[in-house]
């Protein structure tokens, strides 16, 4: 077992994190799905990234079997670990309270769907994307092995890169340009920093 002081923390967060998303997705399950994009490509990232953010995690913490690529970090990776975790699983409650019941797992769509700009969807659209990088940073830092570590962060890129636009054409299909303003006004993982219109210059008399 690798059970020292970063991988306890990350343990308490890493249930945390499983029993969010288990309270907003016995929610949902009863709300009719009326647009579904779960097709083999879907499946494949996703048997992708649930090794990297649950499996081996769990391995290198109750079983020898991923010893072998153990390593040390400084203590100073550990403490980015410890702020970034309550951070991450902020971000992450609160992306799936402000959905609510228009949460998925998936590419869904559910019946009476909402298009969310308020609480964190008000500056950015994709917070609980945002949250995942952060839970994948601190996993890495507080987690002593090279392969279980990293894993959520490796592979939760693809996903990230390959859903995200396909997520946006399905909300535009859906909510045509009310998403097309939404889009302009706000940015996908930070706040988009919206150029203001410059200043008119005053002209010196001559």
């Amino acid at each position: 077992m690798n059970l020292g002081a970063p991988e306890l923390v990350f343990l308490v967060g890493f249930v945390v994190y499983v029993a969010i998303r288990g309270v907003y997705k016995e929610r949902t399950k009863r709300n009719a799905i009326i647009v579904r994009r779960f097709d083999g490509l879907e499946i494949a990232l996703l048997a992708l990234v649930l090794p990297g953010s649950l499996i081996l995690p769990l391995l290198y913490l109750f079983t020898p079997w991923l010893n072998f690529a153990n390593y040390s970090l400084p203590t100073a990776a550990a403490w980015c670990g410890y702020l970034l975790m309550p951070a991450a699983l902020w971000l992450f409650w609160r992306s799936h309270h402000d959905l609510d019941r228009n949460w998925s797992q998936t590419l869904e769509l559910r019946e009476d769907h909402q298009l969310i700009t308020r609480g964190v969807y008000r500056t950015i659209r994709h917070p609980m994307y945002a949250s995942i990088f952060l839970w994948s940073l601190a996993q890495g830092l507080l987690l002593r092995n090279c392969v279980a570590g990293w894993s959520a962060l490796i592979t939760f890129i693809p996903l990230y890169l390959v859903r995200t636009p396909r997520e946006e054409r399905m909300m535009i299909e859906a909510f045509g340009d009310d998403y097309r303003a939404y889009v302009q006004r706000t940015g996908r993982l930070l706040p988009h920093l919206v150029n203001q219109p410059p200043k008119p210059t005053r002209r010196k008399n001559d």
